[in-house]
């Protein structure tokens, strides 16, 4: 026995090592989840005028794909669905009414946590304020730093931003801002002198030192960017919600300050994509680092911006608010050296609420909490693995998707799109791989298709389920 000891002791002293070396294996995962940016808004996705050479070289070293749509074709429900991965019919809401995460909902941060991973967020929240227990601490984020509340977020210059890390919450002030009025609209609308923070900038600073803080540990990373959102208020009080300092490059075209605007906002966000991955690259972390890029809806048409004048709905109908393509489906970029071939697309449809089961997927999880997903990460490893449903295996060709906004309903099956305005109204139908703008309904030339679809939005909405 005493012979056994020194083995035992070489055993027990090796086991912290290869435990680290166990989570080192681990990849990080950092997904950013800009604000309003449409399909046609990223050279790499076919923008001509506004310039994104940062995601453009990141679909150029990894995926995109091309049928990927947000969680809604607006903001707060959109991020219930991503944190939920539960489609819009078993949602509480499925438009912007105000709601709070409940302890009964389960998030993707909670299930990167019970994996071993740190836990972090920066951005846009908007399900839960402070003091009503639905704050990112309370829902699997170690830290966070940001907007809580959804309207407060509409302000680029803000007198702070919430600063949440372990069970500590404090503002963070914003030196320098100052706001028009202390009560809505103008406490979301900066004064022209007042203008000295930039919210996008502390929160990827923020965003930074996370990594830097975790370079050692497997983290999950959320960057809520509220770019390029505009200013609403700004818009009706100012004329001009597209807050950015400086339109840069663009200061000197012929274009609204509006235009200028927009586009300086959409560069800006592109340059701290180009720093993110610049940082992964001094720390050493760009091999074991997952980077997925989308948007929370369709492009906006606010704030004096309009839609149509960098063509940023591309080739799609419609814009937010509206199910039609414009409106949900967005760019997604996905990068992973040695593990993403690059260059690569695929037209596999996939919606937010895939992210957990991606995650999951992933990090081999179990006691998965019940969601409506299936894991896109064999698509983005060219495997041909299985994807899993709520324990069923099917090809993920063969799901249909399903989103709402009000009374109107839109699902996908393959290259077949079908959207009804009401319960009652008649369904249209699309084919996408001919008619991407949704222009001509097939309907009558489908019955069998058609009665499908509408049958299966008939049992879509089950907020129970």
């Amino acid at each position: 026995m005493l012979r056994l000891i020194p083995a035992l002791v070489a055993i027990l002293l090796a086991l912290p090592s290869a435990l680290l070396a166990a989570d080192k294996a681990k990849p990080n995962v950092i997904f950013i989840y800009v604000d309003d940016l449409g399909y046609g808004d990223l050279g790499c996705f076919g923008q001509k005028t506004v310039q994104t050479p940062n995601l453009d070289q990141m679909a150029k070293d990894g995926m995109k794909l091309t049928s990927f749509y947000a969680g809604c074709t607006v903001c707060r429900p959109s991020r219930l669905v991503l944190w939920t991965g539960r489609h819009l019919g078993h949602q509480p809401i499925d438009d912007n009414k105000p709601y709070t995460l409940k302890k009964t909902d389960h998030t993707l941060a909670e299930l990167m946590k019970k994996q071993g991973y740190a836990t972090g967020g920066v951005g846009k929240w908007a399900n839960g304020e402070p003091g009503s227990g639905g704050e990112p601490i309370y829902h699997g984020f170690d830290f966070w730093c940001g907007y809580l509340d959804q309207s407060r977020a509409h302000n680029y210059y803000p007198l702070y931003l919430w600063r949440c890390e372990g069970e500590q919450m404090e503002k963070l002030p914003l030196k320098g801002n100052v706001e028009m009025g202390d009560k809505p609209p103008k406490s979301r609308v900066a004064t022209p002198d007042g203008r000295v923070t930039y919210s996008h900038d502390v929160m990827t600073k923020e965003a930074f030192d996370f990594i830097r803080r975790n370079k050692d540990n497997p983290f999950l990373l959320h960057i809520h960017w509220t770019i390029p959102h505009a200013n609403n208020e700004g818009g009706r009080l100012t004329g001009n919600g597209m807050e950015v300092p400086s339109y840069g490059q663009y200061a000197k075209e012929d274009w609204p300050d509006t235009e200028k605007g927009f586009a300086a906002m959409v560069t800006y966000m592109d340059n701290s994509v180009g720093q993110l991955r610049e940082l992964l690259d001094e720390l050493k972390l760009t091999d074991n680092t997952l980077i997925c890029f989308a948007s929370d809806n369709g492009p906006h048409n606010e704030g004096g911006h309009d839609v149509h004048f960098f063509d940023s709905n591309g080739p799609l109908r419609g814009f937010k608010r509206s199910v039609y393509e414009g409106g949900i489906r967005v760019p997604f970029i996905a990068v992973w050296p040695g593990k993403i071939k690059p260059g690569t697309e695929s037209g596999i449809t996939f919606n937010a609420y895939d992210v957990m089961a991606t995650y999951a997927d992933l990090t081999k999880a179990k006691n998965i909490p019940l969601n409506d997903g299936i894991s896109f990460l064999p698509v983005l490893l060219d495997e041909k693995h299985p994807v899993v449903v709520d324990n069923k295996k099917p090809d993920a060709r063969d799901r249909i998707s399903y989103t709402s906004f009000g009374k109107w309903e839109a699902c996908r099956l393959r290259q077949f799109k079908a959207v009804r305005k009401a319960a009652d109204a008649p369904v249209e139908l699309y084919d996408l791989s001919k008619d991407i703008g949704e222009e001509h309904d097939i309907a009558k030339e489908n019955r069998e298709i058609v009665q499908m679809m509408k049958q299966f939005m008939d049992e879509a909405r089950n907020p129970n389920r």
